[in-house]
């Protein structure tokens, strides 16, 4: 494709909201070539002022006041808050990175993915694990997956308190499962327990997609020790990735070696794959960036984020209707 002089043009970044995750967004920006980031935008005047320090850029407490001045923004605010403040964007031609959970509601995810094709600009979601180059990976060596089971545990944090564990954090596997195995989901059930919030903080959901492929996800969020692994079961072969390591193992059976019923565990070959040479978060924003400037579709797309968001909603909707207090 014959590049432009407008392709060639810096882009102006922004990001709102500037806690614990879009501190990194600003960093990010300021390291992607063609990028210039034009401000940050927090409620606290002082976090917002320390950032736009540290990333040499304007500081604002009201969003609003970037609207004209930047071409793509990364939206980093409380959940409650992702809907007024992208579809403000959205209508003003602004390309926006929406951090998961998309919205609250699936309506407000579809208003979005409707505004955003009306002005014909990128909506990407922040689902970012699928930025992790073991999990790019995986897609090269997995075929139909028939079980996958994942564990998403760690100590609780103030951040994202306005949400249970399964829009925190289950939701990021929940895109994963659904990404790799391509099927619509036909059927979940649901369990979860409250300890040190108003939402769930331990969940684990069964959810049955279309293809006959079954995933078994565990969320924590009061867990002591960190741990993010997924393992898929296939005919061909049984995957287990650690996503904090970036690692990646494969188990297959050994076709070339002649069956040994004492030693039936000679007959798999194990490979190893360690991954971890790009941040995802870097490798996430290049990427909308270059769906901004290609005026492509992002790789994570609205329609994405809206297909985890309802999942979600429904497995957190079931764990609501029970008894789920510690107490």
């Amino acid at each position: 494709m014959k590049t432009s002089a407008e392709d060639l043009k810096p882009l102006r970044a922004a990001v709102i909201g500037v806690g614990n995750l879009g501190q990194h967004h600003a960093r990010v920006y300021t390291q992607l070539p063609g990028i210039v980031l034009t401000g940050v935008a927090d409620s606290n005047p002082q976090r917002a002022k320390e950032v736009a320090k540290r990333n040499h850029c304007q500081a604002f407490t009201d969003f609003g006041e970037l609207l004209g001045l930047v071409d793509l923004v990364s939206i980093v605010v409380p959940t409650v808050h992702h809907f007024n403040v992208a579809r403000e964007f959205l209508r003003q031609g602004v390309a926006v990175m929406l951090e998961k959970p998309m919205t609250r509601t699936v309506e407000e995810a579809d208003e979005l993915i409707q505004l955003s094709r009306e002005r014909g600009v990128a909506l990407q979601i922040g689902h970012i694990e699928r930025f992790n180059e073991a999990i790019q990976e995986l897609k090269h060596v997995l075929k139909s997956p028939r079980f996958i089971e994942v564990h998403r545990l760690g100590p609780y944090s103030q951040r994202n308190t306005d949400i249970g564990v399964v829009l925190d954090l289950m939701i990021h596997d929940l895109d994963i499962i659904m990404d790799l195995a391509d099927s619509p989901v036909e059927r979940v059930e649901a369990v979860g327990v409250k300890i040190l919030s108003e939402h769930e903080d331990i969940a684990n959901a069964r959810v049955t997609l279309a293809s006959g492929c079954v995933a078994n996800v565990t969320a924590s969020r009061v867990t002591v020790d960190a741990k993010r692994k997924i393992r898929i079961f296939s005919p061909e072969s049984y995957i287990s990735i650690d996503y904090q390591k970036q690692e990646l193992y494969i188990y297959r059976l050994k076709k070339d070696l002649p069956l040994d019923e004492n030693n039936l565990m000679r007959m798999i070959k194990r490979e190893r794959r360690v991954f971890g040479r790009k941040e995802p978060l870097l490798a996430e924003l290049d990427s909308f960036v270059a769906a901004v400037r290609e005026r492509r579709e992002p790789e994570v797309t609205g329609e994405a984020g809206r297909r985890a968001l309802a999942v979600a909603l429904e497995i957190s909707g079931q764990i609501r209707a029970q008894k789920y207090s510690a107490a």
